[in-house]
């Protein structure tokens, strides 16, 4: 495999730590670009060496922002003019990019690049695999990635590097940036992490108003769960006539009918639209 130059910005913060973590067990040569105080003290902290911007950034063969949403516009219109020609600039979620927010030009190719976490279906083997539930650590999980360029040598750094910011990972999955947008958020933010919360939600409503011991709360709940997303996303078994029933009143008494508006373009783009802390995206 090839090894390429590559740029972290806002290697000090949360996911550029991560980010950074990863690629320092590479060959890839990487510069590591922060400018908080506190960032740049966790990155010297783990022994990585800070290199300017303009220095990183103009020999850079890809640029990882590894800085959050609300950043994304400015932190892209100082940097963008500064690559040089055929760098590609990443992104770690499809917000901004779906929304027009970023700084471009002709010449810097756009990709974007968002990991899908360990399945919770993955066969783990070791109490590392089992403790990383986030990925990027010890956990197999896959990775989605668009890229604005049909050039394969422009796909295959793409590849190469979210194969070594997300490792381990098992396969890279390749759709449209708009594709991205309707997965993250719509498909597992809107949904599957309410879903989530909701569980959450039910489980102290048992415990604090029906007064069920919390321990028996949880663990008829997490085994439930378990069984619940087996049969409803691989049909491992099939829901007994019973539960079906009391499926239907759950659907009928919590789920709003139009519920499936959320994947409408004009309703992705009002929800990215708050995300972003925007009044609204421009088309």
């Amino acid at each position: 495999m090839n090894n390429y130059a590559i740029a972290v910005i806002g290697a000090g913060g949360k996911m550029g730590t991560r980010v950074s973590n990863n690629l320092v067990k590479t060959d890839h040569r990487v510069s590591y670009v922060e400018t908080s105080p506190a960032g740049r003290e966790r990155v010297v902290a783990a022994g990585r060496e800070l290199t300017d911007a303009a220095t990183a950034v103009a020999g850079a063969d890809i640029v990882v922002l590894a800085v959050p949403d609300l950043a994304l516009a400015s932190v892209s219109a100082e940097l963008v003019p500064q690559m040089k020609s055929g760098a590609i600039l990443l992104t770690l979620d499809p917000a901004a990019a779906y929304a027009g927010l970023l700084t471009t030009r002709d010449d810097v190719i756009q990709a974007v690049a968002h990991p899908c976490h360990p399945s919770v279906f993955l066969e783990r083997t070791t109490p590392e695999e089992w403790a990383d539930t986030f990925g990027g650590i010890a956990a197999p999980q896959d990775a989605i990635a668009a890229v604005e360029s049909d050039d394969p040598e422009k796909r295959e750094i793409v590849e190469a590097t979210v194969r070594a910011i997300y490792a381990p990972v098992i396969d890279v999955h390749w759709v449209t940036v708009k594709q991205l947008a309707q997965l993250e958020p719509t498909l597992v933010e809107t949904v599957a992490c309410m879903i989530g919360e909701l569980l959450n939600e039910a489980l102290q409503e048992a415990i604090d108003t029906m007064g069920v011991p919390e321990a028996a709360a949880r663990s008829i709940l997490y085994g439930h769960t378990q069984v619940a997303l087996a049969n409803g996303l691989r049909g491992d078994n099939p829901f007994s006539e019973a539960c079906l029933i009391a499926m239907d009143y759950g659907r009928e008494s919590i789920i709003k009918e139009d519920w499936k508006k959320i994947f409408r373009d004009d309703e992705l783009d009002k929800n990215l639209a708050r995300m972003l802390h925007l009044d609204k995206i421009e088309r």
